[in-house]
């Protein structure tokens, strides 16, 4: 284990290298200049050549690059354009929580209410409950948070007057109800159908048969062997599903107004503030990966017959 560990972890600087040097390539030739967006109706010829030469911003790329690596490894990631006297690591260190805090409670939604659903369903298989959860997954994959943040805002604050609109008070307060749902709606309907094709299939195998031949009771049955193996099929979609749910987040932390990461993202796009979206980019990046790598974990824990490094042992 711990050399495919070490294995994997050899490719995260190599990915963070192309895809810190792709973005740091648009952010010098992409359209719009910082700069300019800084001075904004100020702008003036002396003024602009003084902060472009400040920034560094007038030297080869490559010296550019090597100069924003060379202190990103220290921890440094610059200064913000749009935040003036601001270092994007101070700007970061609480958004990131508070995002971190939205995320794990939409992933904890789609998790634990989409398994619940799914088992349900395959469970029933045939019945009516079983064509109510397909419709709800089609239904609910579907529904994009443009859609939903409307329909649950008017319901929920507008007519019902039972949930805040907008703001940030903890993870453990009602502000976080609206936003978490919104963001894992589309999560549980995607867990749900894949837990109920899993479950279908695990049940029909023989080593279920064998054992309620063997008289083990249905909860056992259940839990140690159904439950637990169709889990992987789950398990190998939630390392993608960190992407979807952050890209959904920054739409949803817009419309709550909530002050996390996807606020300041899109800020910085707009603001064309580099050293954010850099910082972004990169930290997303190592998230994913390690993500991932936590899954392939996983694995072996939920079906011992699965090596790390792509072999299968036949049971």
């Amino acid at each position: 284990m711990a050399t495919y560990i070490v294995r994997r972890l050899i490719w995260v600087p190599i990915l963070l290298v192309i895809v810190s040097f792709i973005t740091f390539a648009l952010g010098r030739f992409g359209p719009g200049d910082p700069v300019q967006i800084l001075l904004g109706q100020n702008f003036r010829q002396d003024a602009y050549e003084r902060i472009r030469a400040q920034q560094g911003l007038d030297d080869p790329i490559a010296i550019q690059y090597a100069r924003y690596v060379g202190n990103a490894l220290r921890g440094d990631f610059g200064e913000s354009y749009q935040y003036r006297g601001r270092s994007v690591t101070d700007l970061l260190k609480s958004k990131i929580w508070i995002s971190a805090q939205l995320n794990f409670a939409a992933l904890l939604i789609s998790v634990s209410l989409g398994v619940a659903a799914g088992l349900f369903a395959a469970l029933r298989q045939g019945t009516w409950w079983d064509s109510a959860m397909v419709a709800f997954t089609l239904v609910g994959q579907s529904m994009h948070v443009f859609l939903t943040i409307p329909i649950a805002l008017l319901i929920f604050s507008l007519k019902l007057g039972i949930l805040p609109t907008h703001g940030w008070d903890g993870f453990f307060s009602t502000s976080i109800i609206l936003p978490a749902v919104v963001l894992g709606i589309p999560g549980v309907a995607i867990v749900t159908r894949l837990t109920r094709a899993s479950t279908l299939d695990v049940i029909g195998q023989d080593y279920i048969r064998t054992a309620r031949a063997k008289g083990l009771p249905e909860r056992l049955v259940r839990v140690r062997h159904i439950l637990r193996n169709s889990m992987i099929p789950v398990v190998t979609t939630l390392g993608f599903s960190l992407a979807g749910l952050a890209s959904g987040s920054f739409i949803v932390e817009l419309y709550f107004g909530i002050p996390g990461v996807g606020l300041l993202t899109i800020e910085s796009l707009f603001s064309r503030d580099y050293p954010i979206i850099m910082a972004v980019t990169l930290l997303g990046t190592t998230l994913f990966v390690l993500a991932n790598l936590i899954v392939d974990l996983i694995y072996p824990v939920l079906d011992p017959r699965i090596r790390l490094g792509g072999d299968y042992v036949a049971g």
